[in-house]
């Protein structure tokens, strides 16, 4: 199996009291997915999969295996802070009939090299599921995967990909140059997904493919056309929108541009609070750089 495209970390659909909202969570699949998403990537940090119990985890997976019904790949992310909690998540995954799962890594402890290496061939053991690694070092305090553990994860045939989202594209080049051809990389960070198309990157796991999934849809689908000004074209009238993430805690800032275009789905889970009214005129303007306003 090839991981490859674009695949939004979906944000997870809450009702007003913080309650789950599982139709909501169908009806904005099918708009991705009508979108031109390659994908649906439930329970990522982005989909506040820290923030959910098991059975919610659950239910999150199970709706959306059965609701997207073999449109599209469907990955779940499995990631806990011991290698015992993700394998057990890991079954359950399997079990609901997801075709892949990300795995983060630790992000409270700090391992090794040689404990992450051992943690992810642990899983990839404990699944016959397509394993993607996760590395995410901004969120999971200074913890990454370097290249030469990259390098030695690829072997094992049943770990496919790796989303890179350090943000530091000699990393990611490195990832790709050390890898073999069946393994993918994928860049995390939005801002950078053109160029990493450029160097090899198979795709892209975008947060703003929640917001602006046509657009980022556009970046994949013209590179791989060959129209590389196109592309190029795309990934910058999106930068603003990316940047604009930033204006509050994460993932608040993607329910709140949900919200501003008409297509809301409702809070983040307390403490995350809403985008403050201040910044809302910032928000405002990038979602019209972006072509959304």
């Amino acid at each position: 199996m090839r991981v490859q495209g674009i695949i939004p970390p979906v944000a997870t659909p809450m009702k007003d009291n913080e309650d789950l909202d599982l139709p909501r969570l169908r009806w904005f699949i099918d708009h991705l997915l009508a979108n031109g998403v390659d994908g649906i990537f439930v329970l990522g940090t982005n989909s506040e999969f820290y923030a959910l119990d098991e059975g919610e985890k659950q239910a999150v997976i199970a709706t959306a295996v059965a609701h997207v019904n073999q449109r599209a790949p469907v990955y779940a992310g499995t990631g806990a802070e011991t290698t015992r909690e993700v394998i057990r998540l890991t079954r359950m995954a399997e079990r609901e009939g997801v075709q892949g799962v990300s795995v983060i890594t630790p992000y409270f402890i700090s391992p090794t090299q040689q404990e992450i290496f051992d943690h992810y061939r642990r899983i990839a053991e404990s699944t016959s599921l397509p394993v993607m690694l996760y590395n995410n070092p901004g969120t999971c305090g200074g913890v990454k995967i370097e290249v030469e553990t990259v390098a030695r994860l690829a072997e094992i045939p049943n770990i496919v990909a790796i989303k890179d989202s350090s943000g530091d594209l000699q990393n990611t080049n490195e990832m790709i140059r050390v890898v073999p051809e069946r393994f993918s990389v994928l860049m995390g960070r939005d801002t950078l997904i053109f160029p990493a198309l450029l160097f090899g990157a198979r795709g892209a796991v975008p947060a703003t493919g929640n917001i602006a999934p046509a657009l980022l849809a556009k970046i994949y689908d013209t590179f791989q056309s060959g129209d590389l000004a196109a592309s190029k074209a795309a990934q910058l009238q999106l930068n603003p929108l990316r940047l604009a993430l930033g204006l509050c805690t994460a993932p608040g800032a993607v329910k709140a541009a949900l919200q501003i275009l008409g297509l809301s789905i409702g809070p983040c889970r307390s403490p995350v609070a809403p985008l403050a009214p201040e910044k809302e005129p910032k928000m405002r303007a990038a979602l019209k750089q972006a072509g959304l306003l």
